[in-house]
């Protein structure tokens, strides 16, 4: 395992709310009324000897469901779209496919801001992912449906996450970080998520790219993807990296 923590990594970050964090599978326990997950794991979401995840203590081991349960540890997590993902990806990238899991259940786009706790913890782990070698290669982020809530809030999403970018690019010294936003599935109040999604759909940015969960399967609590959804969102997401940022073979 250490000789593989040293090999040559692909690193992705992994960003956002609940919906990158992963609700696949998740359900009410029928004895107690708490959630729980399913432990259902799809075909596509199966480990690999060459999907990494950097855990919550920054140590690099394999990456297996559920990638966010030691980051977004206040919820339930299940499957998301990350492993979907990467095994999409790990046969067109040099060596190992290193996932960074940040993403908070329930968080507006203004805990993001620089110098709050989750974007300084984000900065830090992708930091801390490339000391051992390898290259951030591009940030995934689900989130938005916590800023649905209100009329400024939506209206403000767009600028907020302009200066998200600007932000990580800068501190990480990556000018040009690929950035795969998902536009989001559901919120608070249907006017104001379209709201987001406009803004999603419509940032205008080098080397940002904008996938769409709209019409992806819903949870029963018309908020969450299903397991389903989840493994194709992260297909969509391996998509748009394969297709705008993916060195030619």
């Amino acid at each position: 395992m250490e000789e593989m923590a040293q090999s040559t990594k692909t690193i992705f970050i992994l960003a956002g709310q609940s919906n990158m964090s992963g609700r696949g599978g998740v359900i009410k326990d029928p004895h107690n009324n708490q959630k729980l997950w399913d432990r259902v794991v799809p075909l596509e979401c199966q480990p690999h000897t060459s999907i990494l995840r950097l855990s919550a203590k920054l140590k690099w081991e394999p990456s297996i469901e559920q990638i966010h349960a030691d980051i977004d540890t206040k919820k339930v997590c299940g499957v998301g779209p990350g492993m979907s993902f990467a095994n999409a990806v790990k046969d067109r990238i040099n060596g190992a496919v290193g996932l960074v899991p940040c993403a908070v259940g329930g968080t507006a786009i203004k805990e993001w801001a620089r110098g709050e706790e989750l974007y300084e913890n984000m900065v830090r782990r992708a930091k801390e992912s490339v000391k051992d070698g390898g290259e951030i290669k591009g940030l995934l982020w689900f989130q938005g449906e916590s800023d649905t809530s209100t009329q400024i809030e939506a209206n403000a999403y767009r600028g907020n996450m302009e200066k998200l970018i600007e932000n990580v690019r800068e501190d990480l010294g990556l000018p040009s970080l690929p950035i795969i936003q998902v536009a989001i599935a559901s919120g608070l109040d249907d006017n104001y998520m379209e709201k987001v999604r406009e803004a999603q759909l419509n940032i205008n940015l080098p080397n940002v790219a904008c996938v769409d969960a709209k019409g992806l399967d819903l949870n029963e609590d018309h908020l969450h993807l299903t397991t389903e959804s989840q493994v194709k969102l992260g297909n969509m997401l391996a998509d748009a990296y394969l297709k705008h940022f993916a060195a030619s073979p």
